[in-house]
């Protein structure tokens, strides 16, 4: 096995750049492509993870050099998968109102990645490429000889409780509480869990690939610059071991024997490759002088739609920052928006909701829905002195659609759903004094 430990995992710098990497010198062709007969023998296979005719500053694809070919893995048979559903279940009626979760515990079965997956809500259809799920996945058991490959869409990981080994066929990612991982659509991986049960959030976006935001008057610096987002480099295992391939496709699992590891791959090259992102990075803009500017400007990676400037998805984050603002209501004001909101917290403490909303939990805000914060923090925001503030310790985000969240029944039925949410804003008062 030629993967490195973590002490020697290196990374390659920079979003949807033209990596080259090989694990071994002289793997990587020189000069094209796809030659007659590759460096050590090896495989050339193209993924192509937008069309080919897509323009060159969108087309994402990587050539990637391997021992054996992805077409070598025995026949598909149903994979039972009962809580990781696709796209909206347009039959469950849903009242126009605010719903949160608490932190989903952990069961007593052992389960991985995979199988510790669930669907809390999802909009949209992979079918059509438009939407995307919100995913909590609760795992208590490493993937040890088994492989996923999602080709419904790309897979925007954010752990919240424990660390997580991300091994894809173009290398390694370590990725902790307080970083991301973005896993193109089709590219095998699996995850190793070094901490033991681990807890965090997927987006599963089935549109346009997620893509750094552009920058408008801010100019050419700040939110998350394309330089601090890591890629892999590569790395194979030994090619004789034995795996189960588990792939994921119009909604439905399938799992399939391979006699050799699908991380064989010795020399890649290309922009489509999966990348990890630490969200102390993020150059957060905001206001000096008064007023509370839009949640727009935390956007960190943002996946469009046919409509300009509205997003199939945005992936916003709530980091550590100062707050200065003069004669201005600090925490996020009351609202009722367009696009729907799907929220979680990774740890510390959300200051529009100070105790009701815990790490490991969820809230969704849907089209048109009002929130904001509650009877106590509107309280103490409105009477609080106004001298420079830093939120520290806390990191909150929101995966926010232009199309209207569905919670699946499996959420609606949890326990971990309050039944009693709504009753935060219960104790606002009439205060009109003419």
């Amino acid at each position: 096995m030629t993967i490195a430990s973590a002490a020697e995992r290196r990374y390659q710098v920079g979003f949807g750049n033209e990596y080259a990497t090989e694990a071994i010198a002289g793997a990587l062709p020189q000069g094209r492509n796809s030659p007659q007969r590759a460096p050590f023998d090896l495989y050339p296979e193209l993924i192509s993870g937008t069309a080919f005719t897509a323009p060159r500053h969108e087309n994402r694809r990587t050539w990637l050099y391997r021992r054996q070919p992805s077409v070598v893995a025995g026949r598909y048979q149903p994979y039972a998968q009962a809580r990781w559903s696709t796209g909206a279940d347009r039959e469950i009626a849903l009242p126009p109102e605010p719903l949160r979760w608490a932190p989903i515990p952990f069961g007593g079965e052992e389960v991985d990645f995979i199988d510790g997956m669930h669907t809390l809500a999802a909009n949209g259809d992979a079918e059509a490429q438009t939407g995307i799920g919100a995913l909590v996945y609760l795992a208590s058991r490493s993937m040890e000889r088994r492989a996923f490959v999602n080709a419904d869409g790309e897979m925007l990981v954010v752990p919240q409780q424990g660390r997580l080994v991300i091994t894809t066929e173009m290398g390694v990612l370590d990725v902790k509480p307080g970083e991301i991982a973005l896993l193109p659509r089709g590219v095998v991986f699996k995850v190793e869990l070094p901490d033991g049960p681990s807890r965090g959030y997927v987006c599963e976006n089935y549109g346009a690939q997620f893509r750094l935001p552009e920058l408008g008057p801010i100019g050419s610096n700040g939110l998350a610059n394309a330089r601090d987002f890591q890629a892999p480099v590569a790395a194979f295992q030994d090619a004789s071991v034995a795996y189960e391939l588990v792939k994921k496709s119009g909604g439905r699992f399938w799992s399939a024997p391979t006699r050799h590891s699908p991380f064989n791959v010795v020399a890649w090259h290309g922009n489509l490759a999966p990348v990890k992102y630490d969200t102390a990075n993020f150059m957060t803009i905001g206001s000096i002088s008064f007023d509370h500017p839009d949640p727009s400007i935390f956007t960190v990676l943002t996946s469009p739609s046919d409509t300009p400037g509205t997003a199939n998805c945005d992936f916003v984050i709530f980091p550590p920052r100062w707050l200065v603002m003069e004669d201005t209501f600090r925490p996020p004001w009351y609202h009722r928006n367009l696009m729907s909101e799907f929220m979680g917290l990774v740890y510390g403490e959300y200051d529009a909701k100070p105790g009701g909303f815990k790490p490991g939990g969820a809230s969704l805000h849907n089209c048109m829905v009002p929130h904001g914060p509650d009877e106590e923090a509107f309280d103490k925001a409105s009477h609080a002195k106004l001298a420079p503030q830093k939120l520290d310790n806390t990191l909150a985000f929101m995966f926010e659609s232009r199309f209207r969240f569905i919670p699946t029944g499996y959420a609606m039925q949890s326990p971990a759903l309050d039944q009693n949410y709504a009753d935060c804003w219960a104790g606002l008062q009439d205060h009109f004094k003419p």
